[in-house]
């Protein structure tokens, strides 16, 4: 296995806030490939679930990056997104299936949302997220998932649709909102969510370039222009942080760049009010330490240090425009100066 590589991150504001990055910090076993990381997850023990594209599909190791243990061989059609329920259960979006479904940590399916490879009907042709005529129930395409305090369930969907869908703890679906377009409470594929200590719901809204704010209830509050398609958001300690893929990478075969300075693949953190507090990454280096081609997905740990997965092969990998090489998985260490 390649050695562990590091470098330090300075972020301004954030109190001072740095990030020792490291790269290639976890121990595979023998032969084993994450292909790529398309999400991360952090249970109460910090824990670390990498649900990844390889033939080992849900990858946990300790916060030191040894291996603990593996499941989800042939279970899943395309691993997307994975979340850790406020019980330490393990709800895992799976794009492909049409699915979300609820395991024990240990891999123990206990709840299925959505019903295995049936898309709802939205009226997409292939995937062309402009064909879409109206949103639909759940799901089609799914992306990710996020929690309120009493346990309900929030899921954006996601490639085939262009809704949020809200259930209850138990799995019932309560509401959904949302429907195709650029305006207020509209989605060009909602393809990450969170929820702040007081339950307003954020949504990368991603071929929209911008960060949408919601009440619990779905009623639009706000909306954040300043991030280049946002992949994934997280909150935590009154910060928000945006996984960003900018224009470099993942470019759908209708887009094209706006230009040579477009940014590039990036983190950004802002406060509640959608103020930059920091930001970070390299586009001219995708590849080094602390940089990013294709980040898909984030996750915060107890001490606050950052995991980040990464779909460098599908996002442009595979055709050569980064080597194979490529970080899958990057780990920043929350570091405090002075």
């Amino acid at each position: 296995m390649p050695t562990s590589q590091r470098r330090e991150i300075a972020t301004s504001g954030m109190g001072k806030l740095g990030y020792e990055a490291l790269s290639r910090w976890e121990t595979l076993p023998p032969g084993w490939s994450f292909v790529e990381v398309a999400g991360v997850a952090i249970d109460s023990r910090d824990r670390v679930y990498v649900f990844n594209r390889g033939e080992h599909p849900v990858i946990v190791f300790d916060r030191d990056g040894r291996f603990l243990n593996s499941w989800g061989e042939g279970v899943f059609a395309r691993a997307h997104g994975i979340s850790v329920g406020p019980d330490d259960t393990i709800y895992c979006t799976d794009d492909l299936d049409h699915t979300v479904r609820k395991f024990t940590p240990e891999g123990k399916l206990l709840m299925t949302l959505g019903r295995s490879g049936c898309p709802s009907d939205t009226g997409i042709v292939g995937i062309d997220y402009r064909t879409i005529r109206c949103g639909g129930p759940p799901f089609n395409r799914p992306t990710n998932v996020a929690f309120a305090a009493d346990g309900s369930i929030y899921v954006t969907d996601g490639y085939g649709n262009a809704r949020v869908h809200k259930f209850d703890a138990g799995g019932k679906l309560v509401f959904s909102w949302g429907e195709p377009g650029d305006g207020p409470g509209q989605f060009n594929l909602p393809h990450g969510i969170a929820l702040d200590r007081e339950g307003l719901v954020y949504v990368a809204d991603r071929e929209n370039s911008r960060v949408q704010v919601f009440t619990p209830a779905g009623d639009f509050l706000a909306q954040w222009t300043d991030v280049a398609r946002p992949m994934q958001v997280f909150s935590r300690h009154d910060c928000l942080f945006v996984a960003e893929v900018g224009w470099r990478a993942g470019l759908f075969p209708w887009l094209t760049s706006p230009g040579p300075a477009a940014p590039g693949a990036r983190m950004s953190v802002f406060d509640r009010a959608g103020r930059l507090l920091a930001r970070w990454g390299d586009a001219s280096d995708p590849c080094g330490v602390g940089n990013f081609f294709a980040p898909h997905d984030l996750c915060i740990d107890s001490r606050g240090d950052l995991y980040v997965g990464e779909v460098v092969m599908s996002a442009g990998g595979n055709r050569g425009v980064v080597p194979p090489t490529c970080h899958a998985l990057q780990k920043f260490i929350r570091k405090s100066e002075g």
